[in-house]
């Protein structure tokens, strides 16, 4: 399987969803749909605002409690951004599909399984908000969202931006960081050991592919090799909506 260097993204290809959306980056392809608002069931409804239920599909079997872990970082983060209030006694249902995963690594001989649970978090995330741009709901802001590990090698510590699985199992500590397009942290979820100042230089690395290009990165303070990617995934959102909506007017 050949993994996308760029992201790759394709909107409102569901025809009977209200929006969809596939992602693919990193090694991971998620479909994501979202229906609503639509009528919440009487006993689950909100009086002041809408439900937002989100379900994580494994790309194999069924899903257990990594997919129920997912949805609740995932809910949380989209309660933030999406206009709930906008929408009383409805609800917005979000169904993400992994379809692909990374193929599986050796270790010193051994196997690793690509199923933890953070490191498929990016592609949900971002396979989400285009789903629910599609569907053209409210929204205060937009999320992107990338992984990153910390490694030793020859004993200097850097920075990998979306690493595979054999970095992250051979990582002391990896990282998933969230930021909205006005470039505030919304959601950070770690594994590992690490110190402040290292944490310091995974949300620099971080801010630096999820936000704005123009946003001046202080690149002195990170470790040695800094992030090891360049894409400006705060533009690559920006730049997918925008070829949606000029092919949707095209024949104006």
């Amino acid at each position: 399987m050949t993994v996308a260097t760029e992201p790759e993204a394709l909107l409102s290809h569901l025809h009977k969803a209200d929006g969809s959306a596939t992602y693919s980056y990193a090694g991971y392809t998620v479909i994501g749909a979202v229906n609503g608002p639509i009528e919440a069931q009487k006993r689950d409804e909100l009086p002041e605002e809408a439900i937002i239920d989100v379900v994580v599909r494994p790309a194999a079997g069924v899903g257990g409690t990594r997919e129920r872990h997912l949805e609740s970082l995932l809910q949380a983060a989209l309660r933030q951004i999406i206009l709930v209030n906008d929408f009383p006694r409805t609800l917005i249902q979000i169904v993400l599909q992994i379809t692909v995963t990374p193929e599986n690594e050796y270790v010193n001989g051994k196997l690793v399984q690509a199923n933890a649970n953070l490191p498929v978090l990016p592609a949900l995330i971002q396979t989400a908000v285009l789903s629910l741009l599609s569907a053209s709901l409210p929204m205060t802001a937009t999320l992107t969202s990338t992984s990153l590990a910390i490694v030793s090698e020859d004993g200097h510590r850097r920075i990998i931006a979306n690493p595979t699985a054999r970095q992250v199992q051979q990582s002391q500590s990896f990282h998933v960081l969230t930021f909205t397009s006005q470039n505030d942290l919304i959601l950070a979820e770690s594994e590992g050991n690490f110190t402040m100042k290292e944490w310091d230089d995974v949300y620099s690395a971080a801010r630096g592919q999820c936000c704005a290009a123009t946003i001046a990165d202080d690149t002195d303070t990170l470790m040695s090799g800094g992030p090891s990617t360049d894409t400006d995934l705060k533009r690559f959102i920006r730049s997918t909506v925008e070829q949606k909506t000029a092919s949707d007017l095209y024949w104006k």
